[in-house]
């Protein structure tokens, strides 16, 4: 056989191959666009908000299947429109980033015009579903989306260091979206968790801020470290993990267990805060207070779930 023998390959061998490398670029294209775990982070709260209500009336996720799938395919969409119409927007913020380079605004995998068509069809869509459980779950809904859509991102995160108070109102309305859906009304349990999420956003994202510095500073973004510098930052982050102490005791309905394991972690997480500042490595503790940030929320949603189950 000549080297330019070529052997015929099997029926549709080579089109299967380019359509599965095809579907797994989109995919991870998507995953790109609507932050993958960002998104996970904001659902994980509406889960536990869902379940929480649950317990709390004393019905069972069996009685409440329908509402349940409305309730979290609804407000995955909505923040997942949220998370898209925000790449559309910042599209020139992310070209001018290393760690948003990746994202399909950037590489051109997707047209902008589609970003923010999809934007618009998750919004309509999850809040088509939202609107099959309450009137306050929609409400709450659109609190979310409203504050990071408009407020957070079109107004106040280019120009003001607000941007993260207001960024994390619309992360602490999540919880409150799971248990209106079943419960509409006031209950501490509920209002302390979305403080919960609301403080926990401030510190969590100052240090994403810290690892980042430099990405922010060339977008111009107005975050709190670009600004005021690091040593301000730090001492913001010890302000806002001290005020997580107390909640925990809001939640003694959820018994012993749950108030004990959610204090050790906040002492735990004032007490890396107090070590930063005397750090002379900022980047490494910011990388720590991150860390810590994402597996202190994971941990304490996962056992407000585990001791009501």
């Amino acid at each position: 056989m000549s080297e330019n023998t070529t052997v015929p390959l099997k029926a549709n061998e080579t089109i299967g191959h380019e359509n599965k490398r095809s579907v797994k670029t989109v995919l991870l294209d998507l995953i790109y666009l609507l932050k993958g775990l960002v998104l996970v982070a904001n659902v994980f709260p509406v889960l536990a908000g869902f379940w929480l209500a649950l317990a709390f009336t004393g019905t069972t996720l069996s009685e409440q299947w329908g509402l349940f799938l409305y309730t979290m395919i609804g407000s995955t969409l909505v923040i997942a429109g949220a998370l898209a119409l925000n790449n559309w927007y910042e599209v020139d913020l992310d070209q001018a980033m290393e760690r948003t380079q990746k994202r399909p605004t950037v590489t051109g995998s997707f047209s902008l015009n589609a970003v923010l068509a999809l934007g618009i069809s998750f919004t309509a869509v999850g809040f088509m579903l939202l609107l099959q459980t309450t009137t306050e779950a929609v409400i709450y809904g659109f609190i979310g989306w409203f504050t990071y859509v408009v407020l957070y991102t079109f107004w106040s995160k280019r120009k003001y260091t607000l941007n993260t108070m207001i960024g994390a109102i619309s992360g602490a309305v999540t919880p409150l979206i799971g248990w209106t859906a079943i419960a509409p009304g006031f209950h501490i349990v509920p209002i302390t968790v979305a403080l919960i999420v609301l403080i926990w956003q401030m510190p969590h994202t100052f240090s994403i801020a810290m690892r980042r510095y430099d990405d922010y500073k060339r977008a111009g973004v107005a975050m709190l470290p670009v600004l005021y510098g690091f040593e301000v930052t730090k001492r913001q982050i010890l302000v806002y993990v001290t005020c997580l102490l107390p909640l925990p005791f809001f939640l003694w309905s959820l018994g012993t267990t749950f108030v004990v394991i959610a204090t050790l972690l906040n002492v735990a997480w004032i007490a890396i805060a107090i070590k930063g500042l005397y750090t002379k490595n900022d980047v490494k503790w910011a990388n720590l207070i991150f860390i810590y940030s994402v597996n202190y929320l994971m941990i304490l949603f996962s056992l407000m779930i585990i001791v009501t189950w």
